[in-house]
C-alpha cells in the first residue's frame, strides 16, 4: 500500500489512509489501539517494532510483537479479564512493558501504567486506588509485592524478549474487543499523593490525538527511529514515542536510563532520528555540544556562531536546512548526527535553546498539552516554527482563552476529541474541571495569535500579583537561566517581608550545578554563591522591574523532582 504517512510531502491528511479500513478492520470514527496496531501490522509487518541493547541488539518486527500480545490477552482472558476490568503495569521501559501494556488492550480491559519510580507506599496507594485485578511488574519488586499479597494475581516482566508466562501458540479465545469510546487507560497525574487523580483516556482519546498531532504536520516515516527515554507511565511519553510510531509503522528503541553517556552510545547504535525529551536533557545535550565547541578555541567558536546564525536564517526564511552539512562533524561527536526531528515537552523550554538547536540543522519541535488531553493539543509546525511559541493547536481541537486580560493573557481552555472522558471515580472534580459548554479548563495561561498559535505564560496557581497589580509568571523568570550551566535547579515564587506585609516580592531558590568546575582551586559556597548572585543580576537586567528577584536562596540539597525532572513546587 502506499504510505501516507506524512501530510508535508504528499499534501493529505496523515490518517487519511484509514479510509481504506474504515468498516473492515474497524467500524468507528477512529480505530481502536488494537486494531490501530493490527492495521499498522498489515502494512509493515516485517519492520522492527520494539528494540533494546542488552548490549547486543534485541529486536521484534510487528508480526512477532502481535504473536506476543495476543498471547498476553488470551492469557489474561483465561483468568476471567473481562471489558471494564483494569490491570495495572509498572516497570522501566522495555519491550516487556510494551507487550503487557498492548496485551490488556487487547484483552478489552483498562491499562494503568504506574510510575515505577515512586515510593512503593505512593505506588499501592495508586494500585488500590484503581481497583487492578492483575500487576504485571518488574523482577527487582517482584519480591515486594508477592510478600505484600495483592488482590488480585502477580506477574513478572521478566527481561530477555521471550521469557512470557502466557502461551505463544495457545487456541483462539472470544474476546469481547473494545470499542472506540471505551476507556482505555487511567492515568494517575504526578502531586495528587493526597488524593489520587486518575485520568480516564478512551481509545479514541488516544487514538485521534496521535493522528491528529501529525496534522500539525509532524511527519511520522515507516523508516522513522524513536528513542524510548522518558517513562511510559506519563502521557507524554506514551503518546509521542509508543503510541506515534506505531500508527505508522515507526521503531522503538527502549533506552536504559537518563545518563548522557549511556544515551549517546544508544542514540548511535540505534541511528536514532527522532528524539524526545523534557527541556532538562536538550539543555544538557546543548550544552554538551556547546562546550565541545568552545574547547576549539576562540576563533573556531566564533566562526560557528556566525555559521549557525546563518544556517538559523536561511531555515526561518527560506525553509532550506544547509545546519545539517554546516555542522555535521560538530553532530557527529555529539552522536547526534542521526537525529531527523527533536520534540521537546513537560513543560517550558528556553526559546534561545529552541532557536540554537534549529540553527546546528536539527528540526527541533516544541509541543504543549496535558495528561487530560491525550496529551498532545499543540505543536510547532517545521516549516513554519515559532520560536517564543508552544505551537500551533492540532487539527481538531477547539481551543480559546477564557477571560483574557489587556495582554490577551488568560486560561487555555479546550475542546476535542482528545479531551478526557473524566476522573476516574471522581464525578465532582470531573465537573469542575469543565466550562458550563463544556471546555476543559487546563490551569494554564496564554494566548493565542492571529494563526493559533499558543504562547504560555505560566500556570495560574503559580502566578505572583506584586504591590501594583502586575501579574508575575514565575515559569517566564525560570526560562532566563535555561542555558547558565552554574544552575542545575531553579525555582522562582513569591514571598513576603514582615508579618504584617501585603506585598508579594520575588525570589528564587537555586541549587548550583554540581558538576560545573567553579574554580581552578579549592570550592567553597562564598565562591558559589557570588557567582550565582551575579547570574541573578544578569538576567535582572533583561526584566521588567516588577519581575525582577529580590532575593536569591542557595540550596545545599536538590529539590525533589517528578519523574519528567519537573520541580515539585508543591513540597517546599
Amino acid at each position: 500500500m502506499q504510505q501516507l504517512g506524512n501530510a508535508g510531502c504528499t499534501g493529505t491528511r496523515p490518517w487519511e489512509f484509514l479510509d481504506e479500513y474504515r468498516g473492515k478492520a474497524f467500524q468507528g470514527e477512529w480505530p481502536t489501539l488494537p486494531e490501530m496496531y493490527r492495521i499498522s501490522v498489515s502494512r509493515f509487518g516485517q519492520r522492527p517494532c520494539f528494540t533494546v541493547y542488552e548490549p547486543g541488539r534485541i529486536s521484534l518486527n510487528y508480526e512477532e510483537s502481535l504473536k506476543r500480545i495476543e498471547a498476553a490477552a488470551r492469557w489474561l482472558h483465561e483468568r476471567g479479564i473481562r471489558k471494564d476490568d483494569t490491570i495495572a503495569v509498572t516497570g522501566k521501559n522495555s519491550p516487556e512493558w510494551a507487550i503487557a501494556y498492548l496485551g490488556i488492550l487487547f484483552a478489552g480491559a483498562t491499562v494503568v501504567p504506574i510510575d515505577y519510580q515512586l515510593k512503593n507506599s505512593e505506588a499501592d496507594l495508586l494500585i488500590k486506588t484503581s481497583k487492578a485485578k492483575i500487576l504485571f511488574v518488574d523482577e527487582e519488586k517482584y519480591a515486594y509485592y508477592a510478600e505484600l499479597g495483592l488482590p488480585g494475581e502477580l506477574v513478572s516482566l521478566k527481561k530477555g524478549i521471550g521469557t512470557y508466562v502466557y502461551d505463544l501458540d495457545g487456541p483462539p479465545a472470544e474476546i469481547e474487543q473494545p470499542r472506540e469510546d471505551d476507556l482505555a487507560a487511567v492515568l494517575f497525574t504526578s502531586g495528587t499523593m493526597g488524593k489520587p487523580k486518575g485520568v480516564m483516556l478512551t481509545h479514541k482519546n488516544l487514538v485521534s490525538d496521535c493522528y491528529l498531532a501529525q496534522g500539525t504536520p509532524f511527519n511520522v516515516y515507516p523508516t522513522d527511529v524513536f528513542y524510548v527515554l522518558l517513562p511510559l507511565h506519563h502521557a507524554y511519553a506514551m503518546q509521542a514515542t509508543f503510541i506515534e510510531p506505531l500508527s505508522q509503522g515507526g521503531e522503538a528503541v527502549f533506552g536504559k536510563k537518563m545518563v548522557t553517556q549511556v544515551m549517546l552510545k544508544e542514540l548511535k547504535l540505534g541511528k536514532i532520528n527522532v528524539l524526545l525529551g523534557v527541556p532538562m536533557l536538550f539543555n544538557k545535550l546543548l550544552a554538551g555540544i556547546l562546550r565541545g565547541v568552545r574547547a576549539k578555541g576562540v576563533f573556531v567558536y566564533g566562526i560557528i556562531t556566525v555559521l549557525m546564525g546563518i544556517s538559523g536564517f536561511i531555515k526561518k526564511i527560506f525553509k532550506v536546512n544547509p545546519g545539517k552539512k554546516f555542522f555535521h562533524a560538530v553532530l557527529e561527536q555529539a552522536s547526534l548526527s542521526t537525529l531527523r526531528v527533536c520534540i521537546c515537552g513537560g513543560g517550558p523550554l528556553a526559546s534561545s535553546v529552541f532557536r540554537k538547536y534549529n540553527q546546528l540543522g536539527i528540526d527541533f519541535v516544541q509541543g504543549y498539552g496535558l495528561t487530560e488531553t491525550s496529551p498532545i493539543i499543540n505543536l510547532n509546525p517545521v516549516e513554519h516554527y515559532k520560536e517564543t511559541s508552544v505551537g500551533k493547536v492540532v487539527p481538531g481541537a477547539d481551543m480559546k482563552i477564557l477571560n483574557p486580560d489587556k495582554r490577551g493573557i488568560g486560561e487555555v481552555i479546550i475542546k476535542g476529541p482528545m479531551v478526557m472522558k473524566g476522573y476516574f471515580e471522581m464525578p465532582e472534580e470531573t465537573a469542575a474541571s469543565f466550562t458550563e459548554e463544556g471546555y476543559l479548563k487546563t490551569g494554564d495561561l496564554g494566548y493565542l495569535d492571529d494563526e493559533n498559535y499558543l504562547y504560555l505564560t505560566g500556570r495560574a496557581k503559580n502566578m505572583i500579583v506584586t504591590e501594583g497589580g502586575k501579574n508575575v509568571y514565575p515559569e517566564e523568570i525560570e526560562n532566563e537561566f535555561q542555558l547558565f550551566e552554574e544552575i542545575d535547579q531553579i525555582l522562582v515564587r513569591s514571598f513576603t517581608e514582615g508579618k504584617k506585609a501585603r506585598a508579594e516580592l520575588i525570589e528564587a531558590l537555586v541549587y548550583p550545578n554540581p558538576d560545573f568546575k567553579w574554580a581552578e582551586g579549592p570550592v567553597d559556597k562564598e565562591i558559589i554563591k557570588t557567582r550565582i548572585n551575579a547570574i541573578i543580576g544578569e538576567v535582572n537586567q533583561r526584566l521588567l522591574p516588577y519581575q525582577r528577584i529580590a532575593r536569591t536562596v542557595v540550596l545545599d540539597e536538590p529539590m525533589e523532582m517528578t519523574t519528567t525532572k519537573k520541580i515539585k513546587r508543591d513540597t517546599l
